[in-house]
């Protein structure tokens, strides 16, 4: 399974593991699946950082690593696709995600309901 992990259950699998469900933690340290971040979460975590609405490991980049996930990068195929997306979701970092994972047919992982009204496949955190 190809996994794109939403921004929230990045942070978690960083410094809150028990938050998230069984079934995700297990996916997510499971080596035959592939775990990708992207570089939208990145974003987001230095946005809100800077804002002083969250708390985050500066050094991002050397913790999807060390963790053994890969990088998403973020494309001019993810934002095009933008465009087709219904407005069920406001949020323009999640809204990114939902391209991506359509895009590249990932499955993605978070807590989030809203991600259900669109037509991916999703992995409850």
């Amino acid at each position: 399974m190809n996994l794109l992990l939403d921004t929230h259950t990045f942070l978690w699998a960083l410094g809150e593991p028990e938050r998230l469900s069984t079934a995700a933690a297990a996916a997510i340290r499971n080596p035959n699946n592939a775990v990708y971040v992207s570089a939208v979460s990145s974003v987001e975590i230095s946005i809100k950082s800077a804002l002083g609405k969250m708390d985050a490991p500066l050094d991002l980049e050397d913790e999807v690593e060390l963790r053994g996930f890969s990088h998403l990068p973020f494309h001019f195929k993810h934002g095009a696709l933008l465009r087709a997306l219904p407005p069920h979701h406001q949020d323009p970092f999640d809204r990114m995600l939902i391209a991506q994972a359509t895009e590249e047919r990932l499955t993605i992982v978070t807590h989030d309901a809203k991600f259900e009204l669109y037509s991916i496949p999703i992995l409850w955190t």
